[in-house]
């Protein structure tokens, strides 16, 4: 794998991430560490403080959806990729902002979306993430992009 191969690994697995938290939680045992630190700046996150598996990503990812009708992710804007091979596996940093959003009430026209944005950075150790620092613009933020 050469420099591009590394750069095009970590957004790939950005990618990955947000296609687990967008509900393919079968993601969880093949882009996570077997053990993980999930770091979240952001009020109401306090329940990810002891998650570190990935079974216990992907559950408290399920409840995140039963609770948030139509929650999506999308990452925003460019990645900014750190990574190199270490005994041939990629490892360093991978961070991207992202937009999510979900119908907080109402029906029809008269649904009202919530969005906020936020960054995520993916601590990559062999090729698995190992810790993320996520914050987001919270309850009372908003998005960055337009």
């Amino acid at each position: 794998m050469n420099g591009n191969g590394v750069r095009q690994f970590g957004i790939h697995t950005y990618d990955q991430w947000t296609a687990m938290w967008n509900g393919d939680l079968d993601l969880a045992a093949k882009i996570m560490a077997p053990e993980f630190v999930l770091r979240y700046a952001q009020a109401g996150t306090e329940a990810f403080d002891d998650v570190r598996t990935p079974q216990q990503l992907a559950d408290i990812i399920a409840a995140w959806h039963r609770e948030r009708r139509g929650l999506r992710f999308v990452a925003e804007g460019a990645a900014v990729v750190d990574l190199a091979l270490v005994d041939g596996a990629p490892t360093g940093l991978v961070a991207r902002p992202y937009l999510a959003s979900y119908l907080a009430s109402g029906t029809g026209e008269d649904a009202r979306t919530v969005a906020r944005s936020g960054t995520d950075t993916l601590r990559i150790t062999n090729g698995l993430i190992s810790e993320v620092w996520s914050v987001s613009s919270g309850s009372a933020g908003r998005t960055f992009y337009r």
